[in-house]
């Protein structure tokens, strides 16, 4: 992925209150442990030399979903223009992963960040006629003003960071 839209997807990330990490495969394990609140629950990561720290839990019942504290799910995708990225629906839970917990760490592959929204749609479809795919599009913490004042963690995370594993490491 080009430095242009890893910049493009930082700030745009920050202008949700986002903070972006690079790191090494080999490095991510330690970076995830870092930044967990535990009690932790989490999802495979499909990329190659990654892997979940022993803390995280990953065969979940409901109630262990409850009381996490921190979730750890990969992105299928990331979309720069937006800082959103795309989670999949997966029968391990990576989507209630994401959305119950009070902080997501989110991992994400450079090479699955998507320059624009416009890209993200396009991708999107495509995934869906090759199969029964679904996604959530996350763009940071859950925020709303339905009834009054911003509430942040009303309808998912009060806090997103992003892992970003792969060689522009900074």
């Amino acid at each position: 992925m080009s430095q242009s839209a890893v910049e493009a997807f930082r700030s745009s990330l920050n202008d949700h209150g986002v903070s972006l990490y690079h790191t090494s495969p080999e490095a991510c394990a330690d970076l995830i442990e870092e930044h967990l609140v535990q009690p932790a629950t989490g999802v495979s990561l499909p990329f190659d030399g990654v892997t979940l720290p022993d803390s995280i839990s990953t065969d979940i019942t409901a109630g262990e979903l409850k009381e996490a504290h921190t979730g750890v799910t990969p992105a299928a995708a990331g979309v720069a223009d937006y800082g959103s990225v795309l989670i999949e629906s997966t029968p391990e839970g990576t989507e209630p992963i994401s959305l119950f917990n009070n902080r997501h760490i989110v991992v994400l592959h450079e090479d699955d960040l998507l320059a624009s929204m416009r890209q993200a749609i396009t991708w999107i479809g495509g995934r869906t006629q090759e199969s029964d795919a679904s996604f959530v599009v996350a763009t940071g913490p859950s925020a709303t003003a339905d009834m009054g004042g911003l509430v942040r963690g009303a309808h998912g995370p009060e806090e997103v960071i992003v892992i970003m594993i792969g060689e522009n490491n900074e």
